[in-house]
C-alpha cells in the first residue's frame, strides 16, 4: 500500500532525482550513483531513484516501519530484534 510520504517521495523524484536518492539512503554511494547517472542524463537518473524508492517500499512492507536497516546498494536487512511479516506458506492448496 501507498502511503502520503511515499507519494511525496515520488514526486520529490520526478522533479530531483538526487534528492530523491538522499532521503532514501541518506549520503552513501547510491546518493552519488545517483548525482552520476542524473548528470549523465535525467531519465537514468529517474529509473535509479525509482528503485531505491520501490526497494524501500518493499522493506517496508515485509520488515514493517522501522524494522529494517539499509545495508546500501537498494539491500535492506531486518533490524536486530525486528519481527518480519511474511505470508504463511502455501501448502498445495487448491483453487477451486
Amino acid at each position: 500500500m501507498v502511503k502520503g510520504s511515499d507519494i511525496l517521495l515520488i514526486l520529490v523524484a520526478i522533479l530531483f532525482p538526487p534528492a530523491a536518492a538522499a532521503i532514501v539512503t541518506g549520503c552513501s554511494c547510491d546518493l552519488l550513483i545517483n548525482i552520476l547517472l542524473t548528470i549523465l542524463g535525467y531519465l537514468p537518473g529517474h529509473i535509479h531513484a525509482f528503485w531505491l524508492i520501490y526497494k524501500k517500499m518493499k522493506a517496508e512492507e515485509k520488515y514493517g516501519l522501522h524494522g529494517f536497516v539499509y545495508k546500501g546498494s537498494g539491500v535492506y536487512e531486518a533490524a536486530p530484534g525486528a519481527q518480519v511479516n511474511q505470508p504463511p506458506p502455501n501448502y498445495g492448496a487448491v483453487a477451486q
